[in-house]
């Protein structure tokens, strides 16, 4: 018979990329034999910060978009979330709420569970909290009275087994990964399984989702676009990403929380997604896509003719050469995202533990453009200890870089990074502090590199990476946020969109069609592997 699970998702409009993990669950649990919805903010005015994408559309650092997302009918509820949630969980009558969430939508969570306090306390339904932010802050999270267990490590098997105990009515204080808090208040904190084995996962189950869901921007155009996951976890050591204290938390169990997924199974995904769900566009649920070796990205690139669809995936530039590049865009590689994060070489290998040389860097982003591939680069400033002069050699770097765009991102000290960690080594932040990053106001405050300092060089990063050095007396005009610093920026803007912002894709409502360049030969022949089954 099973029972009844209401996800909660906190998230705001411009943050649209679906979650695969939730996604995941639903298809896990619902082949356990329980009911599966959820109540995701997406979509809703919940006033909770900037809106990220089109932050990003205002600050240059994309393709404009939003005419596109009209198109689709893609715009917010008019209703109310409050009334939304509350029907939801009265209609539905949830056996356990969980709460999906990262640390800059913590707040908002809470909020939602809010508004269902007066259900969960009359019918005593438990409210489990999981994600990156509750793994690295369980002593913050399990705080919260609305919140009753916390789930540290990877979900999969706890959901599992908390969700079968309660069903048969059982006890469930020794859930392993779970924290739970004890009616004396105190909390009982389990063992940690080792992680799953990510090939026994079933396809993700994008139903549980509304159909505006699946649909995200993507170089002025928008897709419907699914998410893949070839690999879980990352073996590099970025000092501003929880990958290392994620590598570091399993290593101490004695496994190795990096996992590849093989490739027949994320053919069969991948064709799923495409015949029932008739997906144009796919991006690879993998922090450092090309984190794979030469015999890996051959057979990826044998299987992936067949699918015949464009793709986006991130990586690194020093992952990047001809012969790989070359392979993907032969198949439907259709943009990179590059993570280059600094300009100043010294800085970026002591502060980031990312120690490629700028030159190096240089010549291997020379690669995608002889293959047709556009990409972008990730900035991020703000970083302790920098300074705007700092600040300026990432804007130098991205100079010599032939980008179809740059973005700059604020650094976030978020719960479960190295860096966290030194920002709270150097009184730039309190250990119970938490951050978010939909905000325009930066999470560490530093007497060298002030807020306004970082802003401002957010809001004319553009500027000052494509027009001429002879023009930045002028950009640093546009920096200053009163009446003629927003004039000369907004005419500078205007001047920038004209000369310098790449012009939107081809329709994607042509979806293959829009990639000349792909083989359609394949398309009456038998499948790889074919005759698995999706379900």
């Amino acid at each position: 018979m099973g029972i009844k699970v209401l996800f909660i998702y906190p998230n705001t409009f411009g943050m649209n990329m679906l979650p695969p993990a939730i996604a995941l669950f639903s298809a896990i649990l619902k082949k356990e034999g329980h009911q599966v919805k959820v109540f995701d903010t997406t979509y809703y005015a919940v006033d909770h910060g900037i809106d990220s994408d089109g932050s990003k559309e205002q600050g240059l650092n994309v393709v404009p978009y939003k005419k596109e997302m009209e198109k689709r009918g893609l715009r917010l509820k008019d209703s109310s979330w409050r009334d939304d949630v509350t029907k939801l969980v009265n209609d539905y009558h949830p056996d356990i709420l969980i709460l999906s969430s990262t640390e800059d939508m913590w707040e908002l969570g809470i909020k939602i569970l809010g508004e269902i306090k007066e259900y969960k306390n009359k019918y005593k339904i438990p409210v489990l909290a999981g994600g990156v932010f509750p793994t690295f802050a369980p002593e913050i999270c399990i705080k919260y009275d609305l919140i009753d267990m916390v789930c540290v490590g990877e979900g999969e098997n706890a959901l599992i087994d908390i969700c079968k105990k309660i069903e048969n009515k059982k006890d469930y204080s020794e859930v392993t990964n779970l924290w739970i808090k004890q009616e004396d208040n105190t909390i009982k904190k389990n063992s940690i399984t080792k992680p799953v084995d990510i090939n026994e996962n079933p396809i993700i189950d994008t139903s549980l989702f509304e159909e505006n869901r699946l649909y995200r921007p993507m170089a002025g155009k928008v897709y419907k676009m699914y998410p893949i996951e070839t690999i879980r976890g990352c073996p590099y050591t970025c000092k501003f990403c929880n990958s290392p204290d994620q590598m570091r938390l399993y290593k101490a169990l004695g496994h190795n929380f990096f996992r590849k997924k093989k490739m027949d199974l994320v053919y069969k995904e991948l064709k799923y997604f495409k015949e029932v769900h008739k997906v144009e566009y796919n991006y690879f649920w993998a922090d450092t896509f090309l984190a794979m070796n030469k015999k890996e990205l051959e057979e990826f690139c044998d299987m992936y003719k067949e699918i015949n669809l464009p793709f986006w995936m991130q990586t690194r530039p020093e992952t990047i050469n001809d012969y790989n590049i070359k392979k993907l865009a032969e198949v439907g590689l259709h943009r990179i995202s590059f993570g280059v994060e600094h300009g100043n070489e010294e800085f970026r290998a002591k502060i980031l533990d990312r120690r490629w040389k700028n030159k190096d860097i240089i010549e291997r982003l020379k690669i995608p453009h002889k293959y047709g591939v556009a990409f972008s680069v990730n900035n991020i400033t703000g970083f302790p200890t920098e300074t705007k002069k700092l600040a300026f050699d990432t804007i130098e770097l991205n100079r010599h870089i032939e980008a179809d765009n740059a973005n700059i991102y604020t650094f976030v000290p978020f719960h479960g990074t190295p860096l966290r960690r030194m920002c709270e080594d150097l009184g730039l932040i309190k250990p119970e502090t938490i951050t978010k990053c939909l905000t325009n106001s930066p999470s560490i405050i530093m007497p060298q590199y002030p807020p306004d300092e970082i802003e401002a060089i957010k809001k004319c990063f553009s500027l000052y990476v494509k027009f001429p050095k002879n023009r930045w007396k002028e950009i640093e005009k546009a920096e200053k946020n009163d009446a003629e610093g927003n004039k000369i920026y907004q005419d500078l803007k205007n001047e920038y969109l004209e000369k310098y912002m790449p012009k939107p894709d081809a329709d994607p409502h042509g979806g293959v069609d829009d990639f000349k360049h792909l083989d359609n030969s394949n398309d009456s022949k038998p499948g790889y592997k074919d005759g698995l089954d999706y379900h």
